[in-house]
Protein backbone atom coordinates (compact mmCIF):
# COMPACT_ATOMS: atom_id res chain seq x y z
CA UNK A 1 0.00 0.00 0.00
CA UNK A 2 1.17 3.44 -1.03
CA UNK A 3 0.77 6.03 1.95
CA UNK A 4 0.63 9.48 1.07
CA UNK A 5 0.55 12.42 3.73
CA UNK A 6 -1.29 15.19 2.57
CA UNK A 7 -2.09 18.94 3.47
CA UNK A 8 -5.52 19.53 3.96
CA UNK A 9 -7.64 20.66 6.94
CA UNK A 10 -9.86 17.33 6.39
CA UNK A 11 -7.39 14.28 5.82
CA UNK A 12 -3.83 13.51 7.06
CA UNK A 13 -3.23 10.49 4.74
CA UNK A 14 -3.92 9.12 2.12
CA UNK A 15 -3.31 5.20 1.48
CA UNK A 16 -4.06 3.16 -1.55
CA UNK A 17 -3.72 -0.26 -2.65
CA UNK A 18 -4.14 -0.47 -6.89
CA UNK A 19 -3.98 -4.99 -6.84
CA UNK A 20 -7.00 -4.91 -4.22
CA UNK A 21 -8.91 -1.04 -5.02
CA UNK A 22 -8.82 -0.09 -1.23
CA UNK A 23 -8.11 3.35 0.11
CA UNK A 24 -7.12 4.36 3.13
CA UNK A 25 -8.02 7.96 4.16
CA UNK A 26 -6.67 9.12 7.87
CA UNK A 27 -9.27 12.17 8.65
CA UNK A 28 -7.58 14.74 11.21
CA UNK A 29 -9.81 13.30 13.15
CA UNK A 30 -7.54 10.65 14.02
CA UNK A 31 -10.12 7.92 12.74
CA UNK A 32 -9.07 5.76 9.62
CA UNK A 33 -12.31 4.76 6.93
CA UNK A 34 -11.13 2.25 4.41
CA UNK A 35 -13.15 2.45 1.10
CA UNK A 36 -13.62 -0.49 -0.95
CA UNK A 37 -13.12 -1.15 -4.95
CA UNK A 38 -11.90 2.43 -5.48
CA UNK A 39 -10.34 2.60 -9.36
CA UNK A 40 -6.76 4.08 -9.35
CA UNK A 41 -7.94 7.20 -11.17
CA UNK A 42 -10.14 8.19 -8.18
CA UNK A 43 -7.39 7.52 -6.19
CA UNK A 44 -5.05 10.13 -8.49
CA UNK A 45 -7.57 12.47 -8.51
CA UNK A 46 -8.29 12.61 -4.74
CA UNK A 47 -3.89 13.53 -4.55
CA UNK A 48 -4.64 16.24 -7.14
CA UNK A 49 -7.56 17.98 -5.80
CA UNK A 50 -7.13 21.44 -4.81
CA UNK A 51 -9.25 20.71 -1.65
CA UNK A 52 -9.10 17.07 -1.03
CA UNK A 53 -12.08 17.34 1.57
CA UNK A 54 -14.18 18.66 -1.17
CA UNK A 55 -13.19 16.19 -3.33
CA UNK A 56 -13.80 13.59 -0.82
CA UNK A 57 -17.47 14.80 -0.46
CA UNK A 58 -18.58 15.14 -3.63
CA UNK A 59 -16.51 12.11 -5.26
CA UNK A 60 -16.15 8.96 -3.03
CA UNK A 61 -18.43 9.84 -0.31
CA UNK A 62 -21.76 7.71 -0.39
CA UNK A 63 -20.35 6.22 -3.78
CA UNK A 64 -18.09 3.19 -2.26
CA UNK A 65 -18.66 0.51 0.21
CA UNK A 66 -16.57 1.46 3.70
CA UNK A 67 -15.64 0.22 6.47
CA UNK A 68 -14.48 2.46 9.88
CA UNK A 69 -11.30 1.01 11.60
CA UNK A 70 -11.55 -0.13 15.37
CA UNK A 71 -9.00 2.43 16.94
CA UNK A 72 -7.45 6.41 15.78
CA UNK A 73 -3.98 5.94 14.58
CA UNK A 74 -1.37 8.67 14.67
CA UNK A 75 -0.57 10.81 11.59
CA UNK A 76 0.67 8.94 8.45
CA UNK A 77 0.07 5.36 9.95
CA UNK A 78 -2.90 4.60 7.78
CA UNK A 79 -1.53 1.14 6.56
CA UNK A 80 -1.20 -0.03 9.95
CA UNK A 81 -5.16 -0.11 10.52
CA UNK A 82 -7.69 -3.00 11.39
CA UNK A 83 -11.18 -3.42 10.49
CA UNK A 84 -13.86 -3.07 12.35
CA UNK A 85 -16.12 -5.55 11.34
CA UNK A 86 -19.49 -3.87 12.85
CA UNK A 87 -18.92 -0.33 11.83
CA UNK A 88 -20.05 -0.88 7.95
CA UNK A 89 -22.40 1.94 6.06
CA UNK A 90 -23.87 4.66 6.65
CA UNK A 91 -21.51 6.95 8.96
CA UNK A 92 -19.56 9.45 7.55
CA UNK A 93 -16.22 11.13 9.04
CA UNK A 94 -16.08 14.34 6.91
CA UNK A 95 -19.11 17.19 5.85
Amino acid sequence: MTITAVESSTLAAVGYDEFSELLELEFRSGAVYRYFSVPATEHESLLAAVSKGNYFNRAIRGRYQFARTDRQLPAGSVADANTSSGERGSAWPAR
